[in-house]
């Protein structure tokens, strides 16, 4: 089954799938990125990057310890100048605490996180109605505004409802200021992922035009919503409310435990410059979580010199 190892692949990172076996049994795993630079083989030189992982018993210190053993070991010997993780932890909680103290028992040195620091998660056990309840009051007015005013919700099934979505993210990253993948990529995305229903992207249409657009992807029992893209036109119809509340009823009734807003800005300063999203995905009634943060071990620290400005 393809996945986002090989999604990864078309953005020149080459996947590599790691397992740590006890009495035949899968105790850690890992999904390695690897990167190198152009017209560099891997086995001379690349980075290791491990995102939202590795997946480890952070509260079993000797598992943790003999897993990143063997892991360098490995990883060196096919030409690794440095390891980089980024674990799918709550720092919050006594495995964040573990996970730092860890990090630092074996020297590793702390970056700027690549995946989202922060973002926000709903749970989904909970009944639609409840969900609703959770929610801020004026999300449940401006959802029903949207089905009253006639946003009409439909599940993309085409590579053409793609590239029209991705006209949308273009308008929506010249408005908000960031910056987006090739349509390649998102093409490939949705080849790899949508056939087996672990995507979707929701579009919302008024009178046949096209409003708005959201991508959620379905992993490991949790839902994430991934991209968002909105056209300057009919914005007082709240397209993206309702689109929003359809992807979670969607998440609830695949069986998906959380439903992740998938990021938010690094505080809550009004000054923050996604802001705006910030308060909109607060809206729904989430919690917030701060992830544990990024670590770098670097085995070739001169080779690492060079390699830094190509990673």
């Amino acid at each position: 089954m393809l996945g986002l190892g090989e999604l990864k692949a078309t953005s020149g990172w080459s996947p590599l799938r790691l397992a740590l076996y006890v009495d035949g049994e899968i105790v850690a795993a890992a999904q390695v990125l690897r990167k190198t630079a152009p017209r560099v083989p891997l086995a001379l030189g690349h980075l290791a990057y491990i995102p939202r992982g590795p997946v480890v018993d952070w509260l079993q210190p000797g598992l943790c310890e003999e897993f990143f053993r063997q892991l360098d070991r490995y990883l060196r010997r096919r030409g690794a100048i440095a390891l980089r993780w980024e674990p799918d932890i709550d720092q919050a909680t006594p495995e964040g605490e573990l996970v730092a103290r860890f990090a630092r028992s074996r020297g590793a040195g702390i970056l700027p996180t690549v995946q989202p620091q922060r973002t926000i998660v709903l749970d989904l056990e909970p009944d639609e109605e409840r969900l609703l309840a959770q929610m801020k009051e004026k999300w449940r007015y401006n959802i029903r505004l949207g089905g009253r005013k006639g946003v009409q919700i439909r599940v993309a099934n085409s590579l053409a409802d793609v590239d029209a979505w991705y006209a949308l993210l273009e308008t929506t990253g010249e408005r908000d200021q960031f910056g987006i993948h090739s349509l390649a990529y998102y093409q490939q995305a949705w080849k790899v992922f949508a056939p087996d229903d672990r995507l979707r992207l929701l579009l919302a249409e008024h009178d046949g035009q096209l409003l708005a657009g959201i991508v959620v992807v379905m992993l490991a029992g949790q839902a994430i919503y991934l991209y968002g893209a909105s056209s300057n036109q009919q914005r007082q119809l709240m397209p993206n409310y309702v689109l929003q509340w359809e992807a979670i009823r969607w998440a609830k009734q695949q069986g998906a435990r959380q439903y992740d807003f998938w990021g938010i800005p690094a505080t809550d300063a009004e000054d923050e410059a996604m802001a705006g999203v910030y308060r909109f995905k607060r809206g729904w009634g989430g919690r917030v979580l701060h992830y544990a943060g990024g670590y770098e071990h670097v085995y070739h620290p001169l080779l690492m010199k060079v390699a830094r400005r190509f990673f």
